[in-house]
């Protein structure tokens, strides 16, 4: 008969752990009184507030605006096929992954290398970029608050056309104007233009020959980059000054971060609760609108009709992992952080289980409520193209959804509230959590730091890194830093994390940590995963991210030479994390010679493990009884067991 594995840190309902349990009832020797006690970690209040801010830092902006525009334009419908494959094959494996390592160790994303110090660039790395990805995130925000406070005025102030626009404008608020917006000016007749209300232009002289010479333009967009970005054509002389309008938004978004997160995981845990539910609830109201609007049903079936000619395309596929990497926020360091506050032997496969699950269904469920608006926006302006009303990225939230509001019959400034104050909540959840990474992480390193302190320093810091973002050239700054700040390095970064954490620490080692945390085996579904499917698809893609390579654009205007050097120097400060700590980590580790000191430096720490003392203690002799079972086992014994087991 054999004895089934217990948990050794399993809560039982009388609140006692077994830990105590084996303190209480064992016959072995109490530690020596000049060990030091770990000094203890803060954790949630609840179970249920880790998963709500998990829920609020993986839904977020990119299922409002980037998910949907992502799937129409690469086959609709058909699009959720290798979405949802990639979903299974690499967004819920690491997920699941991180949550594992950061609750089993009760490190941050930089001390959790712990188990291999060598690769501490990996974790030092992603700080660097999740806290590149603040800055601009947070000036986002900023965009989204200045929507907010304009929502309240009456009427919209992008429903109507401004002369100082110097532009042929058509106002939002007007209906039936597709035959300006998207026609050929070639047809339209003088006299369809002077008999026409909708047309604004300078010196209100608007011809057919001015419409040849310059695109109507709709009054949403025209606001969105004359009054909102105060946009430059190009940087090539700089980047202005700061928009005050958006550093008042900036200041206020970086005060409510601030204050959610003065005290750690007690206080950004209790705002969990809205900053996880609220956005549905804004959603489902914004859904039930749309279906009653004319049109709506149209968006949807535009959104979800399938495209199967584009099933095949590896572009559909690349697109596919993008979407599902950024949306759950993997390989950035915030699920290790978040995890690392849990309790030990909470439920973390149930957890990754659901947040994967209710990111996709977030993602599709906006996807209906903003093609279903966009469906009637393309019904009032008189045309049955829908994809030729919908904007890109930031201009689907800030272009093509407030030219659809400006249009509503009935208080218009009611949706457009709810709207922005869902991208704002939205933003803030996942903000909260790559601004507590970043605090995590020097926290661990430097404990004598208060939260407190760390969290001012940050924002204050952060906000005046922000204000470049705010500032008419502040998109080509904002787009810059987003591509070679975040989307390269958390590629290289999460790929580096994959090899070490599947082969240098081991996937069959992980599957025991989990087993000894959790007290469940680990299924050949999330080895297979861990240790060669995931990897490879990972690899794969950064290879076909270098060889479709071009050079980095906004909206088609290149960029100057100082700029993409300015890139390419952040990608370097970030990636070259890994071979500086590689030689650090040799030079810190034990040994007599310089080739032991290298080995030592890619195996865990001695005091790696759980944070409990007689946890770690009875867990390092499970490892050192496997490891004398493991002596004999060759190169093709230990690639066996450590896929297979």
């Amino acid at each position: 008969m054999v004895t089934p594995h217990e948990n050794p840190a399993f809560i039982g309902d009388d609140g006692v752990s077994r830990s105590q349990e084996m303190h209480n009832h064992s016959n072995s020797e109490p530690p020596p009184k000049d060990a030091k006690p770990a000094k203890e970690r803060e954790q949630w209040g609840k179970g249920i507030e880790f998963l709500m801010s998990c829920i609020a830092m993986s839904v977020g902006l990119g299922n409002v605006w980037r998910f949907p525009f992502t799937a129409l334009d690469n086959g609709g419908g058909a699009f959720l096929i290798p979405y949802l494959v990639v979903l299974f094959l690499i967004g819920k494996p690491i997920y699941y992954l991180e949550m594992i390592i950061g609750q089993f160790s009760s490190r941050g994303s930089v001390k959790v290398f712990d188990l291999c110090p060598a690769m501490r660039g990996i974790g030092i790395g992603q700080v660097v970029s999740i806290s590149m990805v603040t800055t601009y995130y947070v000036a986002i925000m900023g965009m989204t608050m200045r929507y907010l406070f304009d929502s309240f005025r009456s009427p919209l102030p992008w429903s109507q056309c401004d002369d100082s626009w110097n532009a042929v404008c058509v106002a939002s608020i007007e209906k039936n104007t597709a035959d300006f917006l998207y026609n050929s000016a070639d047809n339209i007749s003088n006299s369809q233009i002077l008999n026409s209300s909708v047309l604004m232009s300078l010196n209100n002289a608007t011809t057919s020959a001015a419409l040849k010479s310059t695109k109507p333009t709709s009054s949403a967009e025209l606001y969105f980059i004359n009054e909102v970005l105060r946009e430059k054509d190009n940087i090539n002389d700089g980047i202005g000054l700061p928009n005050w309008e958006l550093v008042i938004g900036l200041f206020i978004s970086w005060l409510c971060v601030f204050l959610i997160i003065i005290k750690g995981v007690k206080s950004s845990g209790k705002a969990s609760y809205f900053l996880a539910i609220f956005p549905y609830i804004i959603m489902a109201v914004l859904l039930i609108r749309a279906l009653t609007l004319p049109g709506s049903v149209d968006g949807i079936i535009y959104f979800i009709k399938p495209d199967w000619s584009k099933i095949l395309d590896p572009k559909v596929w690349y697109a596919a992992v993008t979407q599902c990497f950024y949306s759950l926020s993997v390989c950035f360091g915030n699920i290790i952080m978040y995890s690392s506050y849990n309790k030990f032997g909470h439920n973390v496969h149930r957890d990754a289980t659901i947040v994967t699950g209710l990111d996709t269904c977030t993602s599709l469920l906006a996807g209906f409520t903003i093609f279903g608006i966009l469906g009637h926006l393309a019904h009032e302006i008189g045309t049955d193209d829908i994809g030729s009303v919908v904007k890109g990225g930031a201009g689907l939230a800030f272009i093509s959804y407030p030219d659809a509001i400006a249009k509503f019959q009935s208080l218009p400034q009611i949706f457009s509230v709810l709207f922005f104050l869902m991208l704002f909540v939205l933003g803030i959840g996942s903000n909260i959590a790559m601004t507590s990474c970043t605090v995590t992480a020097i926290r661990d390193n430097f404990p004598k730091v208060k939260q407190w302190q760390c969290a001012l320093g940050i924002a204050i810091f952060s906000f005046c890194i922000g204000l470049a973002y705010v500032t008419p050239g502040g998109q080509f700054i904002l787009t810059l830093v987003d591509y070679f700040g975040a989307s390269m390095i958390a590629l290289v970064l999460g790929i580096a994390e994959l090899y070490v954490l599947g082969w240098v620490y081991g996937v069959d080692r992980l599957c025991r940590d989990a087993e000894f945390m959790m007290g469940r085996k680990v299924g050949p579904y999330w080895r297979w995963c861990w240790a060669v499917v995931t990897p490879l698809i990972m690899t794969a893609i950064l290879v076909y991210f270098l060889s479709t390579y071009t050079p980095l654009t906004y909206n088609k205007v290149t960029y100057p030479n100082w700029a993409y050097a300015i890139g390419w120097t952040i990608t370097c400060f970030g990636v070259l994390q890994l071979p500086i700590w590689v030689v650090v980590g040799a030079i810190r580790a034990p040994g007599s010679s310089w080739s032991e000191k290298l080995r030592n430096a890619f195996k865990p720490k001695h005091d790696w493990g759980p944070r409990d003392p007689l946890l770690r203690e009875q867990y390092n002799k499970e490892i050192a009884n496997e490891a004398i079972a493991n002596e004999n086992l060759g190169c093709w014994g230990f690639i066996k067991k450590n896929i297979l087991g």
